[in-house]
């Protein structure tokens, strides 16, 4: 199984928060023990988008 989580940021700062990263760093280990694959963690701003994955934050494998 595989997840892409996503949200947005109304203030449209595309700066992951240290929330985001925290959390993105727990849902990875947690897939990890559910044999879950996160792929992504995305924000979406009127800006633009952030992505965990593109930006080298974490290996989901």
């Amino acid at each position: 199984m595989t997840l892409h989580k996503s949200h947005n940021h109304p203030s449209s700062n595309l700066k992951p928060s240290q929330s985001d990263l925290k959390l993105t760093r727990r849902l990875v280990e947690v897939g990890k023990l559910l044999d879950l694959l996160i792929l992504d963690h995305i924000i979406l701003t009127k800006r633009g988008y952030f992505s965990f994955g593109d930006e080298g934050c974490y290996s989901p494998f």
